[in-house]
């Protein structure tokens, strides 16, 4: 385990409460290397679908009657029923022998097979729900044990955290392939409601025809509306589940970040978000922040063994509850007293130290689109410094 010593200058009125969100759906797919450095791989949402629920086991369509497909039961989640679409009965018409009836006939046999796909669709999205439902809550319950442990201490790396920690990534996973599920639920449902509107135009078009008689146009003007009641319920099949890709894809991509501050702190062995009162007088405002000039955080590297995360994490923080989109600047300092060879050796130290602070603030959350490096030298330091500045 790497030591991070350091000694530490804190700008006044740093507090904890880090909420940095998430900018890609990427994550480790196992903690030991998000926590020991190993190349990290990128999770892939591409998992298997899930399974699919069969379509309601109602009777076949008959030329006199057509039964009403069955409403999916929904599964209870939380102690309440997911929402169901129940399909419309499409009413039966007789045959007049006239071929602009068989078009009828033909078109109203389309129109049943949409009306049984929407019920297969609507018991396939009731499952979903209930799956993502349950990978949400095992993946919060694993990450609330692992809160709790943290909050009151433990061991540095702790494997039974690790492995709780790979339970929560799982689940997170099994929500992301739900996502794809729901997609690809979204893409056949589009392609019902292209049917749907292509048979209202056919429906449209036959009206037209000649050698039709008074029960033809009667029966076509019931299945119009028919139609019309097919299209509404499958724009509306439509929107739930836009919008549970929508919830699920904003949650997932949240607690990605939020997987990547664990990880951290199961690595220190310590709760970032512990703190809970100022770590001195004065808060800081945007635009002290923005004006000021001076560091947000000085770590000095003169002695060892000095862990700076904790208080790191509470400036970032504080940096960006003023400044949301803050980016910052990673300074390395070396001091430029001695001979040639040791400034050189001191700046190269300084360098990595600096990408260790830099390699710690990823872990904390930071996007490393908002971060910069530099290095210079200064007659007044005492030893190497690493310099993190609001820009």
């Amino acid at each position: 385990m790497r030591g991070f010593p350091a000694k530490l200058r804190l700008q006044p009125g740093l507090f904890l409460a880090f909420a940095l969100a998430a900018t890609s759906l990427t994550a480790c797919a196992d903690l030991d290397s998000a926590l020991f450095g190993d190349e990290a791989d990128t999770a892939s949402f591409d998992s298997a679908p899930a399974a699919v629920a069969p379509p309601p086991t109602a009777g076949g369509f008959g030329n006199t009657s057509v039964p009403m497909p069955m409403a999916a039961a929904a599964p209870a989640v939380g102690g309440a029923l997911v929402a169901t679409i129940t399909p419309i009965q499409i009413s039966a018409g007789g045959d007049t022998g006239t071929q602009v009836n068989k078009t009828i006939q033909s078109i109203r046999a389309q129109i049943q097979g949409l009306q049984q796909k929407i019920g297969s669709s609507a018991a396939r999205l009731a499952q979903l729900r209930g799956e993502g439902a349950g990978a949400a809550q095992a993946y919060q319950s694993s990450k609330a044990r692992i809160t709790a442990r943290l909050q009151i201490g433990t061991t540095r790396g702790n494997p039974e955290l690790v492995a709780e920690w790979n339970n929560a990534q799982a689940s997170l996973d099994s929500l992301s392939g739900n996502i794809n599920s729901l997609n690809a639920l979204g893409t056949d449902v589009t392609n019902d409601s292209s049917g749907a509107h292509f048979a209202l135009n056919q429906i449209a078009a036959t009206r037209n025809v000649s050698g039709a008689v008074d029960e033809d146009h009667r029966q076509l003007a019931l299945l119009e509306d028919e139609t019309s009641q097919t299209i509404v319920l499958i724009d509306r099949l439509l929107k739930e589940i836009s919008d549970n890709v929508q919830r699920s894809t904003a949650y997932a991509a949240n607690e990605r970040s939020n997987l990547t501050v664990l990880s951290n702190a199961i690595k220190s062995g310590e709760l970032y978000g512990a703190l809970t009162t100022p770590v001195a007088s004065g808060a800081m405002t945007s635009q002290q922040l923005a004006s000021a000039g001076s560091p947000l955080v000085v770590i000095k590297f003169d002695r060892p063994d000095v862990d700076y995360q904790q208080i790191l994490y509470a400036a970032l923080n504080q940096a960006l509850q003023a400044r949301p989109s803050a980016g910052f600047e990673v300074v390395a300092v070396s001091p430029s007293k001695g001979n040639a060879a040791s400034v050189q050796i001191a700046q190269t130290t300084a360098r990595r130290q600096a990408q260790d602070v830099m390699r710690s603030m990823t872990d904390m959350g930071v996007p490393a689109t908002r971060l910069g490096v530099a290095s210079t030298t200064d007659p007044a330091a005492g030893g190497n410094e690493v310099r993190v500045f609001v820009r």
